[in-house]
């Protein structure tokens, strides 16, 4: 019986984890639950799984929810705020924590995490990317796992499991392309939110979505692989593959090619990082090849998916360049979502705020470092947002 907390429980990573506690009462307990505001939700999950420890985001909801599961014979914990996701984030003997917050914001809780020497499953790629130089000697020092729990870096992880050191020559991630894939450049300025939010494969998040749908969700996911498994960045390579049954795959010093497959199911990664290094059987579909059909790959067109260089280069910059790009990416993302700017602006901007970062550390960056360069993107690229002339709003991706 492992015991675990669950950062983002009324998200789709955590109700999937959920999903999986379910099918193996036998194997997973919850601990604490931590959430957004979606109260109805939360109140099925405690009444559900009963959890030691709750936190909601906005205290002012917090009534609301002790209302709503006043009638159980027990009362978890109650805290409230950023604060209270690192109390859940750390509480009590739980083994391992998934970090299912979307953002930055799931960097203190999972930072708190490691330092009470939990294992975490990791769901929030924006952890690494912008934390990794804190984050990893952290996860060295206490001595804990930090297991990837998103499809691609899980296929990654699953392919390395027998590759001795030094095995390892180039790592190839898969994309499915997003929302746009089969679009022209030149029908992308008159995109609308929800053009963006329709992903052909994946029921995911819709700040993910919308990552997808830029492919800055590939360019992260490379800083990402970086942090992860120690690779440079000219050994990682992107490839859009439209049906999403690859998950990525690896290429050993031989050449040899080693893939992982399966139909697209986040249980399944999120199932391993937390199985591992078991493997449980489930009564999931079984992949047939022969239904799956064709598998093509193709080329990303960087012309139409700036975000993607952007990315290796803030990688390439290092320090706290990545956080400066992911922040910048949540604001623009932000601001296209609110239907602020328009879907081509977040590039724009993004590369914009990143040109006028000049204050990095640019070896090992502190906590408060990469906090500062966090809040120091948001607020510029609002500013920059706020200055665009309506006239430039449909830019050009060349």
């Amino acid at each position: 019986m492992k015991r675990i907390s669950i950062l983002g429980s009324t998200g789709s990573i955590g109700t999937q984890t959920l999903d999986i506690v379910t099918q193996y009462p036998e194997k997973f307990q919850v601990v604490g639950l931590a959430a957004g505001n979606n109260i109805q939700l939360l109140s099925e999950q405690i009444r559900s799984f009963r959890p030691e420890i709750v936190a909601i985001s906005h205290e002012s909801r917090l009534n609301e929810l002790k209302v709503a599961i006043a009638d159980l014979n027990y009362q978890p914990e109650f805290v409230t705020g950023e604060n209270g996701m690192v109390e859940v984030a750390r509480y009590g003997d739980a083994e391992s924590v998934v970090t299912g917050i979307v953002g930055c914001a799931g960097l203190l809780p999972t930072i708190a995490a490691i330092e009470a020497g939990k294992d975490i499953a990791l769901a929030n790629k924006e952890t690494l990317i912008a934390g990794g130089p804190v984050v990893l000697p952290l996860v060295e020092k206490h001595g804990v796992k930090l297991l990837p729990a998103d499809s691609e870096h899980s296929a990654i992880f699953q392919c390395l499991q027998g590759v001795p050191d030094g095995g390892l020559r180039r790592i190839i991630l898969t994309a499915s392309g997003g929302a746009f894939r089969d679009w022209s450049v030149e029908q992308l300025p008159f995109v609308t939110v929800q053009d963006a939010l329709k992903h052909p494969n994946w029921s995911m998040g819709r700040k993910i979505t919308i990552d997808s749908a830029t492919l800055m969700n590939k360019g992260l996911e490379v800083i990402e692989a970086h942090y992860l498994f120690g690779v440079d960045y000219d050994a990682i390579e992107i490839v859009i593959h439209p049906q999403s049954i690859i998950h990525s795959l690896i290429e050993v010093q031989d050449t040899s090619v080693l893939a992982q497959l399966g139909w697209p199911d986040m249980r399944l990664p999120l199932l391993y990082a937390l199985s591992w290094p078991d493997r449980l059987y489930t009564d999931w579909e079984p992949l047939d090849l022969v239904k799956a059909g064709n598998l093509t790959f193709r080329e990303p067109d960087h012309h139409k998916y700036p975000c993607m260089q952007l990315a290796y280069t803030a990688g390439r910059a290092g320090g706290a360049m990545p956080a400066v790009l992911n922040a910048a990416n949540e604001q623009a993302v932000a601001l296209f979502l609110d239907e602020k700017i328009s879907f081509l602006d977040i590039p724009r901007l993004i590369e914009t705020t990143c040109d006028r970062f000049t204050t990095q550390n640019t070896t090992t960056p502190s906590l408060e470092d990469i906090l500062f360069a966090d809040q120091w993107a948001r607020e510029t690229l609002l500013n920059a947002s706020q200055s665009l002339q309506k006239g430039d709003r449909i830019i050009s991706v060349s």
